[in-house]
């Protein structure tokens, strides 16, 4: 068995429940707010955001960890993630270096699974398939966290992957394999490996698509593209289905309140679909992009 296989295979597999469609939950939601540094949480660390590059948020199913990318002094090299724990007062404590993931390349796009032991995340180290690739650890309750490895060249290419979004079935992702344009691409998961990935159907435009992360049952996606109808550069856009094997509806921009006119991208959605954390370029940001959060 290969090493992914023994990853996803091992200790229980990562959780998952093959062949099982979800359909719409009763899951009802307002507008968003506006969009504000993830600072603004009262009773976060001053040094979430900095005169660096954070970017690429997710936080655990819990809410008790908030991940991102950020190429702040202190890493490996270039960009590695970090994660800052969730404080008795509800906000995000002093960011720590996620060693056991990073190397002397760059290292972005965090996702941690919702079994609480598997984590994907993407890497330009060297041995992969080419340029950015996913990679996979898992946990191990006395031992820690595994050697990541690549999650395989049936999945990766040569070109650059981001933003892993794992489902019971499926497992979402963007790539820049069709001649550098970005798109969205599905990957079908039994549980042990994954299928040859195809695009997916009813997410990708003529321009670039990227960075898709779905809500917890699989119904709604968030990512960023730069097609006709946004504010300028990389926006937010939403689409949702009414089942796991359901077609997505039209992509929706989340507008002018969360989007601004420069690049905002990969968002990801809190476990109750509540909360949107993402990263942005715009005016008045500490360094070059910052973590943003919006509610709705």
């Amino acid at each position: 068995m290969s090493a992914i296989g023994r990853l996803l295979a091992g200790a229980g597999g990562v959780g998952l429940v093959a062949a099982t469609t979800t359909v719409a939950m009763a899951m009802s939601f307002g507008p968003w707010s506006p969009a504000a540094s993830a600072e603004s949480i009262p009773g976060t660390s001053g040094n979430l955001n900095t005169s660096a590059l954070e970017g690429c948020p997710f936080v655990a199913q819990r809410g008790d960890v908030l991940y991102f990318a950020s190429n702040r002094p202190g890493g490996m090299g270039g960009l590695d993630i970090w994660y800052a724990m969730r404080t008795a007062s509800g906000g995000w404590g002093d960011p720590v270096n996620f060693a056991e993931v990073n190397s002397p390349a760059n290292e972005l796009c965090p996702t941690a699974h919702r079994n609480g032991k598997t984590f994907l995340f993407v890497s330009a180290r060297d041995g992969g398939c080419g340029g950015d690739d996913l990679y996979m650890t898992r946990r191990h309750t006395s031992r820690g966290w595994a050697v990541p490895v690549n999650m395989g060249c049936t999945v990766n290419s040569a070109a650059n992957e981001a933003s892993p979004s794992l489902l019971e079935t499926e497992l979402y992702f963007s790539s820049t394999r069709a001649g550098g344009l970005g798109d969205i691409y599905v990957s079908a998961f039994d549980g042990t490996s994954f299928a040859a990935p195809v695009p997916a159907a009813g997410l990708n435009s003529a321009q670039d698509d990227f960075r898709p992360n779905l809500r917890r049952d699989g119904l709604e996606v968030f990512f960023d593209s730069n097609r006709p109808g946004g504010l300028g550069g990389l926006d937010l856009w939403t689409s949702t289905r009414s089942s796991t094997a359901g077609p997505w509806t039209a992509p929706v921009n989340l507008g002018s309140a969360v989007n601004s006119p420069v690049s905002d991208l990969r968002a990801s959605l809190s476990w109750d679909g509540s909360t949107l954390y993402f990263g942005s370029f715009r005016a008045g940001v500490e360094g070059s992009q910052d973590l943003f959060v919006v509610t709705r």
